[in-house]
């Protein structure tokens, strides 16, 4: 285990960001399964309509005819929520228990919160720019970067949800800024095609370089479920290390 990562854990000078992996260890439905739901909710063949484009834009083609992005939030809110016992989730179960003090997530659903809850232990939810002076000292922060299923606004799922979210310039996004400085980060549950790792690195990367000090850059982390060396190269250049598997973080338990 990486002993640099491992005393930025231990200091609780780390930021974890947790990925969509992890949600799918619950047993999530997946993407074509979203897919097939909007083509149903619209009058489409799912294998049709799955070709004509992602789901980012399906997502928004859905939101233009239906004029509104409720009933299908509703759905997933109901479909991410039913049926899973967190309490047999060990990613989630380390998560709490390693106490992170920031912890940013890209999933809409409540998993994080549900293990806090579930261990009796305290956290802020932040989701949008009003949330954040509830903050205090000391408390966990669970920053919902795409949004949460309690404001239909926050959530970022069609495409140009996303594309105002790649602008970087929201209050959550300053507030991100601010976090990074001086911290190292630890991706789970991620690609590393996943371009919030990828735009992130590169920005971070570019703020340390135009101040003169790229070789005080804390270095950031991924775990990996496979090797990618091209993908490792390009980030490596950017300040990214790695390790394989998502379970190894419970080699932090006894570091």
């Amino acid at each position: 285990m990486n002993a640099t990562l491992a005393k930025a854990v231990r200091d609780k000078t780390a930021i974890l960001f947790v990925g969509a992996g992890v949600s799918r260890t619950l047993g999530l439905p997946n993407l074509r399964e979203l897919i097939s739901h909007l083509a149903a909710e619209l009058g489409y063949d799912p294998e049709i309509f799955s070709t004509f484009g992602d789901y980012l834009s399906l997502a928004e083609f859905y939101r233009e005819t239906k004029g509104t992005i409720g009933p299908l939030r509703s759905w997933l809110d109901r479909k991410w929520h039913e049926g899973i016992d967190i309490s047999k989730s060990e990613v989630h179960r380390l998560i709490v228990e390693l106490d992170f003090p920031t912890i940013y997530t890209t999933n809409y659903d409540r998993w994080i919160e549900e293990a806090y809850h579930l261990c009796g232990k305290s956290f802020i939810k932040i989701a949008k720019v009003t949330d954040i002076p509830a903050i205090q000292a000391g408390q966990t922060q669970v920053i919902k970067f795409h949004g949460d299923f309690d404001d239909d606004d926050s959530i970022v799922l069609t495409e140009s949800d996303y594309f105002e979210r790649l602008r970087f310039e929201s209050p959550l996004d300053i507030k991100l800024r601010a976090d990074l400085l001086g911290r190292s980060m630890l991706f789970i549950g991620y690609s590393l095609s996943d371009i919030n790792i990828r735009l992130m690195l590169f920005r971070l990367q570019r703020l340390w370089r135009d101040a003169g000090a790229s070789e005080r850059m804390p270095q950031s982390f991924v775990f990996l479920a496979s090797p990618n060396p091209v993908q490792e190269r390009i980030l490596h250049s950017r300040g990214g290390d790695f390790q394989e598997r998502c379970h190894s973080l419970a080699a932090f338990q006894a570091a």
